[in-house]
């Protein structure tokens, strides 16, 4: 019974000596926060589409405007779009798919705040899409942005 008395004073003794603190736990900071500058480093993102689809989804759309966040207070040199296509369908549909999904994203940009940037865009229809085993590459129906930036 002594442990047991002794083990719960102590408890209590640190609970007091944690509640004493002069400051709390919000203290006041003596300095301001200094606001880190932008991060401005190339990057890379991909829109995903439905079969045989140029449209954008809301995930995509939600996409481009996180690329657009990560592009904030920075300039941005260029961006390329590159749309692509599974192996369903021929060679010239798949093309022609890839193109407009390309386009569509282009605009989509220029919709989120990209209208400025230099944008290059390039199809490569189904080229890829099928491995040297002879199976299917996977998440084909995309359309990949490469975004470079550099401080102002």
């Amino acid at each position: 019974m002594d442990f047991l008395r002794a083990t719960l004073l102590g408890g209590l003794v640190l609970a007091a000596a944690g509640c004493a603190q002069t400051e709390g736990p919000f203290r006041a900071l003596r300095k301001p926060v200094a606001v880190a500058a932008p991060v401005c480093a190339d990057f890379q993102v991909s829109i995903y589409f439905e079969r045989d689809s140029a449209e954008l989804t809301r995930e995509a759309r939600m996409v481009l405007s996180d690329a657009k966040v990560q592009a904030r207070d920075c300039a941005v040199r260029s961006v390329r779009v590159v749309g692509l296509a599974d192996a369903v369908g021929t060679s010239e549909v798949n093309l022609a798919l890839s193109r407009r999904r390309a386009e569509s994203v282009s605009r989509a940009l220029a919709q989120v705040g990209f209208a400025r940037a230099d944008v290059d865009l390039a199809a490569v229809g189904d080229t890829g899409a099928v491995v040297g085993s002879g199976a299917a590459a996977p998440l084909r129906r995309r359309a990949d942005i490469l975004v470079e930036i550099e401080p102002r």
